[in-house]
């Protein structure tokens, strides 16, 4: 059985995904990283889809669901690494996105994680 690593930095988790996200996959990562944010207390979540070329309306939903029920859980989650071609067929595919912060890459995301924790944005 596939998982997804989660990785805990200081008080955030580190979600990069390097494989293709079929629907069983990214429904394992939704829970795997929700036990992790209640059992580590993170405050922050990233999540890393740099190696994503391909997004369909179910992992849009999955991750625009992660970004909510983290938020819930009182932790802020930043989607990081968007491919123009990931970006474009979520636009097209008429995804409701609001609300999901994103970074142009890794080192972008922690930068406004830790201003976003520490109250400077």
């Amino acid at each position: 059985m596939e998982k997804i690593p989660i990785l805990k930095i200081n008080d955030c988790l580190l979600v990069s995904i390097q494989v293709d996200l079929y629907d069983q996959l990214a429904i394992d990562l939704q829970n795997d990283l929700l036990l992790k944010v209640q059992k580590t207390k993170a405050r922050g979540v990233l999540i890393d889809i740099s190696a994503l070329s391909i997004v369909d309306s179910f992992m849009g939903h999955i991750l625009y669901q992660i970004t909510k029920v983290t938020r819930l859980m009182d932790a802020t989650t930043v989607v990081v690494g968007m491919q123009p071609a990931v970006a474009i067929t979520l636009v097209e595919l008429g995804m409701d996105l609001d609300g999901i912060q994103t970074a142009l890459n890794v080192e972008k995301g922690f930068e406004w994680l830790n201003q976003h924790l520490s109250g400077k944005d």
